[in-house]
């Protein structure tokens, strides 16, 4: 019997329409990133899985997909050597043996080992951006996939905060252009740390941070239970709930957080790095006014992120006219080359979710109509001979960047007509006889039910016409 054909569950197929929807995206943010100096590059899909492995945290981890040596890589291992009991076996040591490789979780981490790699062919600051590809073993669910393609815009070796401030506006500028309504929040590490210090338990930043950042989804009594449950006690936990709920403007939020830091919390402990945090945090919303961002940007104190690697301002970006998860999010890491040999160079980034971002603008209805078919005019086939008359027309606008088409079979006009209606082409070029003998050609646009007749050498009036 025939294999019936399917694909792996998380992933998906793109047809012609959605090519061209995701283009769009993919031509808008690229678009906006070289305006603002970065340039391209590409990393292989897979990575060795000693640069992969660490970098995410223990879930993160869990999440990577690993990669067979070979379709024998189980040849010769000892299986005995990783049992651990009756049928069970010590899965995370017998990967290792077998695992060699994984598929890159995201774009960051391949983007450092890139930088350390190419240290002496680079010139620091470095402004990169992909757009590319990457994998995680998750489980499936609406606006969340196993293979997804991210957007990444990152600068590296550089501590300056117009950096950050660059980000933002390159966030505004994308959905500006998208016609999308966002919230920019942003947090700082820093803060973060320094609550931990503050509550009293400076060596759970890790467990707080990765609790903190499940706030949207299990709400803030889950997440009190969450944070007792690794240790804190009621009076850490007490210190932190109402820096969850802190309200009010910008400048409110910075002076409440900094008297916090400074000693004025249930603990009395005082925070340096909380305060440097507060400080970054003020710097960068000082920078953010006086550049005149459109979209809507707020501190949210609440904000974590939940990788390990971000040691400075972080960002997350969601849609406010639809109902999905964040759809952009990053931040500073000061140490992430230096688990690859390149200390002391900071970098800040931000990635876009191209797949949530294609679900908000459909969902939105905001993609423009005129995507759906990439072919502006359809040159029917009335005969061989008139056939023969067109293809140099067609040529002729194809030179001047204009998508055409020429109809190759045999068909009824009925048919020609329902092929372009169905490719959703505007304008249709039929030319009979009496057009080929008058060295004529006829274009009509079937949106607006305009025609027009031009010389066949006029193809200046053509594209004007048909733009």
């Amino acid at each position: 019997m025939a294999q019936k054909p399917s694909i792996p569950k998380g992933t998906r197929d793109f047809g012609q329409t959605e090519m061209a929807e995701r283009n769009y995206i993919f031509d808008t943010i690229r678009s906006v990133f070289r305006t603002y100096g970065y340039q391209q590059i590409e990393t292989p899909a897979m990575e060795n899985l000693s640069t992969l492995l660490g970098k995410y945290g223990d879930e993160g981890d869990k999440l990577l997909f690993r990669i067979l040596n070979s379709g024998d890589a189980f040849t010769g291992v000892g299986m005995e050597d990783f049992r651990t009991g009756d049928d069970e076996y010590n899965s995370k040591a017998l990967s290792l043996k077998v695992c060699e490789k994984g598929l890159r979780y995201d774009l960051t981490v391949p983007f450092a080992r890139y930088v350390v790699q190419h240290q002496n062919e680079i010139s620091f600051p470095f402004k990169r951006f992909q757009i590319q590809p990457v994998w995680r073993a998750d489980r499936p669910q609406k606006g969340r996939y196993r293979e997804f393609y991210q957007c990444d815009v990152d600068v590296i070796g550089s501590r300056s905060q117009i950096n950050e401030l660059e980000l933002v506006e390159i966030v505004d500028r994308v959905f500006s252009l998208l016609d999308v309504n966002v919230l920019i929040k942003i947090n700082n590490r820093k803060v973060l740390t320094g609550l931990a210090e503050i509550c009293g338990f400076p060596d759970r930043v890790v467990d707080i941070t990765v609790a903190i950042d499940k706030l949207d989804k299990i709400g803030l009594d889950n997440v009190k239970a969450e944070m007792k449950e690794k240790g804190l006690s009621d009076e850490a936990v007490a210190v932190i709930e109402p820096v969850l709920l802190l309200s009010g403007s910008t400048a409110e939020k910075i002076d409440r957080m900094r008297e916090l830091m400074s000693g004025k919390s249930a603990s009395g402990i005082v925070s340096e790095v909380g305060l440097k945090g507060i400080d970054e945090l003020e710097e960068l919303f000082g920078f953010i006014a006086a550049a005149g961002v459109s979209q809507a940007v707020e501190i949210d104190l609440s904000l974590a992120r939940g990788l390990n690697y971000y040691t400075g301002a972080i960002f997350e970006v969601k849609a406010l006219d639809f109902p999905i998860g964040s759809i952009c999010g990053g931040g500073r890491y000061d140490n992430l080359t230096g688990i690859f040999g390149l200390p002391d160079m900071s970098g800040v980034g931000i990635s876009f979710g191209a797949d949530r971002i294609y679900d908000v603008l459909k969902g939105l209805d905001k993609f423009p109509a005129e995507l759906t078919s990439s072919t502006r005019v359809l040159f029917a086939n009335m005969g061989a001979a008139e056939q023969l008359y067109v293809l140099p027309v067609a040529k002729s606008l194809r030179e001047r960047g204009v998508s055409c088409e020429v109809y190759g079979d045999a068909a009824k006009l009925k048919k020609q007509f329902e092929f372009a209606d169905r490719k959703h082409i505007p304008f249709l070029s039929i030319n009979g006889g009496d057009e080929v003998s008058q060295g004529i050609v006829n274009i009509k646009n079937l949106v607006s039910g305009e025609q027009k007749t031009f010389s066949k050498d006029d193809i200046d009036g053509m594209v004007t016409f048909l733009s």
